[in-house]
């Protein structure tokens, strides 16, 4: 069985599977280091400042409603996601928070997307590159529906640097490649970003950088690793059996206080057309 990265087939995941993906994008989005990074760029786009924006790969609307939750906000967000499943989930979300007026979701994929040249103040690609096998082909959409002069935010992770701590080095770095193969799929894509935007015909702008790392115990990876258990399987990267009992010493190695918990390098993005600057 070839190994397929889950995230990339939302919309192919039965109920079961999709509610554990949705209740690990959720407990990600949420976590203060997470919703901070988010801030940090959507600050720097100045995104109170757009009337529309379209969040790509919107999933369960983390973005959005983020967007939309902001004080200085009066614009529509428009989330778009190729899982029905998800947008189901999204809508909820968004009703629960009292954002719904300022969000809309609809289904549809981020690599033909059907909407207008420059129809759009601002684009946001929030992890979403790194689960498609052609990120080029994404990006260069974003760059077509974004008016001249607007904004693109990228904000994704260099997943090719995560790393797990095990007691046998080797299996350890066996259970990285696993992992990597199981959840992402193109691992490296924030190292080609600059090359990838030049060729949409993007300007870059700014960055920001973040190692995002665990020491000891376990916090902002535990709710990652509870969702292993049944997409790592699927992804047919490991037995149910042995995801079972990776997943089991680490949570032992957390209770012990040594765990090394996934060194993960995020990388955040800001561009503009080429055309204005």
């Amino acid at each position: 069985m070839a190994t397929v990265d889950v995230y990339a087939i939302t919309d192919k995941l039965d109920d079961t599977l999709l509610q554990v993906l949705a209740a690990r994008l959720e407990a990600r989005g949420q976590h203060p280091r997470f919703q901070a990074m988010l801030t940090e760029y959507l600050d720097a786009m100045n995104i109170d400042t757009a009337r529309n924006i379209l969040d790509i790969g919107c999933g369960t609307g983390v973005a959005a409603r983020t967007i939309a939750r902001r004080k200085g906000f009066t614009g529509i967000v428009t989330g778009i996601d190729i899982s029905a499943g998800l947008v189901q989930v999204a809508e909820r979300l968004s009703t629960v928070e009292g954002v719904s007026e300022r969000i809309q979701f609809v289904v549809g994929d981020t690599r033909r997307l059907d909407i207008p040249d420059e129809a759009f103040d601002a684009v946001v690609a929030h992890t979403i590159v790194s689960h498609v096998d052609d990120p080029l082909l994404v990006i260069k959409q974003a760059a077509r529906v974004v008016r001249r002069g607007g904004r693109i935010g990228i904000f994704d992770g260099d997943y090719a640097s995560i790393t797990f701590d095990h007691p046998n080095p080797a299996k350890g770095k066996c259970y990285d490649e696993a992992l990597i193969s199981a959840i992402v799929s193109s691992p490296r894509v924030m190292r080609q970003m600059p090359r990838l935007l030049s060729e949409a015909g993007l300007e870059f702008v700014a960055s920001f950088q973040h190692v995002l790392a665990e020491i000891g115990n376990a916090d902002f990876w535990l709710s990652a690793l509870d969702s292993f258990r049944k997409l790592i399987p699927k992804a047919g990267a490991m037995s149910e059996e042995e995801t079972a009992g990776w997943v089991d010493g680490l949570l032992e190695d957390s209770r012990n206080g040594v765990v090394f918990r996934s060194v993960q390098l995020l990388q955040l993005h800001r561009d503009a057309t080429q055309s204005l600057l």
